[in-house]
């Protein structure tokens, strides 16, 4: 019998773990799943007899380095800042690994040993990154092998809440890491590039820099920059394309009130407040405006920023300007303001949410010019299994399996963009829904 362990059993492994269980029988395996909240491990695994849930620590050496050297293959779902340590450690004992997470440049440094180890390391194999590469890759591949020379590449991922569900002035609920959520794009500045001209949007004018991007059916979305589209020009093979752009989308509206969070400073995790056990929602956000002028916080910070009342209803719906106490003891503004979406973004029980993805590639072949655009709108079953845990969970399990049973004989640090790997794993995606629809014209 073989083992498979999964150490991390948060909101995007359900699908993941429920499609290990299903496979465990024919193909013998053993899966355990590990958390550092029991309850999370267990509730994942159910009453099956191939699996069993554990208490686990990440950042216990000890305990990590166990698992894994009693493993054949280790699924990461950890925070991706650990991954690096269980690569090392799966390295070590010659044990193949799958991450859902974007691969830390270091890690490109274990490249060469897992090569001479026959271990494969497989990173970026969730949703986005993962399918965005995956689907991509297939149409690149496609345009170039029948003579296209691309010209532009835009790719833009959504996890948001399904029409049915939507019940908020953000249009928006969390389906994911909500750290993540309030921390997107935090501290750095976005790359890419634009008819052949580099372009820079700091953090700060991240979100008033967007664009519209239209999806059918599911309609208009606002776009906002992915941290660096550039390192994708090497990883793709498009090192002289003009134009690389990839980016997160949100329904209109919600990057122009993201914004004034930005702006206020509520986003900022680079400091401690403490005491907040003492503070409302309204104390925090006026610590962050200038109150002398002795008008109300609401009517400083909608002429500050001159917010129409759209945006304002947001913002008082969110509830930053509310006398309820903050209910923390201390922490970074990011921290609080997380503590308050996870209450008002909840998906509520019957909720559903919803993964959009939008590729353009526009391409010139035999002295004619095409765009082609590919899109992906999947929905969830319920709180549980998400649309997000289908998508990031999915391509990891059928990676999983092919590795298991020697299907990817492939070695080394590894991305899912070479057809052995994103053929199989696109084509079993589709028994799921996973589907994505192509069009394309004529461009005069």
């Amino acid at each position: 019998m073989k083992k498979i362990v999964v150490i991390g059993a948060g909101r995007s492994s359900s699908n993941l773990i429920k499609y290990l269980l299903e496979h465990a029988d024919n193909e013998d395996w053993s899966i355990r799943v590990g958390d550092m909240d029991l309850a999370f491990a267990e509730a994942k695994i159910g009453h099956s007899s191939r699996a069993e849930a554990f208490q686990f620590d990440g950042s216990n050496a000890t305990q990590r380095r166990a698992e894994i050297a009693a493993a054949d293959l280790v699924i990461s779902m950890l925070p991706a800042f650990m991954h690096m340590e269980v690569a090392k450690d799966c390295l070590e004992f010659s044990k193949n690994v799958i991450t859902p997470s974007y691969i830390p440049d270091e890690m490109w440094d274990l490249d060469a040993e897992a090569q001479s180890k026959n271990v494969i390391i497989l990173n970026e194999m969730g949703v986005d990154p993962g399918i965005d590469h995956m689907s991509a890759m297939e149409i690149i591949h496609k345009i170039e092998s029948e003579g296209g020379v691309l010209e532009s590449f835009e790719s833009f991922t959504g996890g948001l809440v399904a029409p049915e569900s939507d019940d908020n002035p953000w249009n928006y609920k969390i389906s994911w890491n909500p750290r993540n959520v309030v921390l997107a794009g935090y501290g750095g500045t976005a790359r890419f590039q634009q008819n052949n001209e580099l372009k820079f949007i700091p953090y700060h004018r991240l979100f008033s820099e967007i664009a519209e991007i239209l999806v059918e059916p599911m309609g208009s979305f606002d776009g906002y920059a992915n941290r660096d589209s550039l390192k994708y020009k090497k990883i793709y093979g498009l090192e002289n394309i003009p134009t690389l752009y990839r980016g997160t989308l949100r329904r209109g509206g919600f990057c122009k009130a993201w914004n004034v969070l930005v702006q206020l400073g509520l986003t900022d995790d680079s400091f401690e407040i403490e005491n907040t056990s003492n503070m409302t929602w309204r104390d925090l956000t006026s610590s962050f405006v200038d109150l002398t002028s002795g008008d109300s916080i609401e009517s400083i910070v909608k002429a500050k920023w001159s917010l129409d009342e759209l945006v304002m209803s947001k913002l008082s719906w969110l509830g930053i300007f509310d006398n309820a106490p903050i209910g923390i003891e201390k922490g970074s503004p990011a921290l609080i303001l997380q503590k308050l979406i996870e209450a008002k973004w909840k998906l509520n029980e019957g909720d559903k949410d919803m993964i959009v993805m939008w590729h353009r590639f526009i391409y010139s072949k035999n002295g004619k010019r095409f765009e082609k655009t590919s899109s992906l709108v999947t929905l969830g079953d319920d709180t549980v299994y998400t649309a997000m845990s289908k998508t990031v969970g999915l391509p990891i399990a059928i990676a999983a399996r092919m590795i298991m049973n020697g299907k990817m004989p492939l070695s080394g640090v590894r991305l899912p963009i070479i057809p052995e790997i994103y053929v199989p794993v696109l084509e079993e995606l589709k028994q799921y829904g996973i589907v994505f629809k192509e069009q394309e014209r004529e461009l005069n």
